[in-house]
């Protein structure tokens, strides 16, 4: 009788002690972590033990001890579970959180931005200039990244949507570019279908290439689709378009920011001063208003149009090389005057 007394009560005070013990490591489980208002960066590398990370959480102070921590990993066998990566532990989150978020792989994610109207260039180095991208490709993979796109056309200029691109750190540079081929793919295919009747291109391409020069004429919403019914005139009426973007694509690299007479009348596949007809390719990245533009431009009279030197943007749209050539010296004349006033 006194030998089950004995076993009984040390089986209640094992009851009692499991009961503390999983009470304590709930409670742990649930209270707050020691994260700042502004969140904190936690980094697991790959590879790494449930013990090497949860001393890491010791040692940069967000837990005090991991004791119970370790014990509720091990009763719940998620020791295995836990993603290598790149975190951001939110303030307010707990230790159960936490193990969610390793468990989930819900890491941090970064941004890259491919600007309306940038070129070629200038993706490829804003890609390389991005610390948390993972830089693999060169100007001369272009074509080997398209062609593994199944795209048709080997040049990458305008095929890429600008958007704001979310990503782990350590994404290739290429798996953004596929991200961003698709989605002009299918923003492309979107405004083609709802394109008006009076669309001035043939195909998608062609669609692409005159939202391009849009996007290089003008940053204001406004204006691009009274800019796309100009370029829509002049190529119904056979008119050279005569757009100073097409000409400083055409001269590449090399050119200084100074656009010369000189330049207007060298002669090059994207001088369109000398030749009639849209360029061979894009001459930029396009966003969607953009397109949007060149598939449904503002219907009017208007062949012309100049900046007018406003700190606006805006530009002066004429009907005749009159009205244009009077809108062009009064666009000169605020020139110098701006000049002279050291704006």
């Amino acid at each position: 009788m006194k030998l089950s007394r004995i076993l009984a009560a040390l089986v209640l005070a094992t009851l009692v002690g499991a009961g503390v013990i999983v009470s304590r490591t709930n409670t742990f489980m649930s209270s707050p972590l020691s994260v700042p208002e502004s969140g904190v960066a936690f980094e697991i590398p790959a590879g790494s033990s449930f013990a090497s990370v949860s001393n890491k959480l010791v040692a940069k102070g967000l837990i005090d001890n991991d004791r119970w921590f370790r014990l509720y990993v091990r009763w719940h066998d998620k020791a295995g579970a836990i993603h290598a990566g790149d975190y951001w532990i939110e303030a307010g989150s707990t230790p159960e959180s936490l193990l969610e978020q390793f468990i989930k792989g819900s890491v941090r994610l970064y941004t890259f931005t491919l600007v309306e109207g940038w070129n070629s260039r200038e993706v490829l180095a804003a890609l390389q200039a991005n610390e948390s991208v993972q830089a693999t490709m060169t100007d001369e993979d272009w074509p080997a990244l398209l062609e593994s796109l199944g795209a048709e056309i080997l040049h990458p200029e305008g095929l890429f949507l600008p958007e704001t691109y979310r990503f782990p750190k350590n994404t290739p540079d290429t798996t953004l570019l596929r991200q961003a081929y698709g989605l002009m793919q299918t923003v492309l295919a979107e405004e083609w279908a709802a394109r008006s009747s009076d669309a001035p291109v043939s195909s998608p391409y062609e669609a692409l290439t005159l939202a391009s020069i849009v996007e290089k004429e003008t940053a204001r919403g406004d204006e691009r689709a009274k800019i796309a019914g100009v370029f829509a005139r002049r190529l119904q009426k056979r008119m050279r378009l005569q757009t100073d973007p097409t000409v400083i694509y055409g001269i590449g690299p090399a050119f200084d920011g100074n656009l010369t007479r000189k330049h207007l009348m060298t002669d090059t596949p994207y001088n369109t001063y000398t030749r009639h007809g849209l360029p061979p390719t894009p001459i930029a990245m396009p966003g969607r208003a953009a397109i949007n533009a060149a598939l449904n431009p503002e219907a009017g009279t208007a062949l012309y149009f100049v900046a007018t030197g406003l700190s606006d943007g805006s530009h002066k749209f004429s009907d005749n090389k009159a009205e244009h050539d009077a809108a062009v010296a009064e666009y000169l004349k605020r020139l110098r005057q701006q000049h002279r006033s050291g704006k």
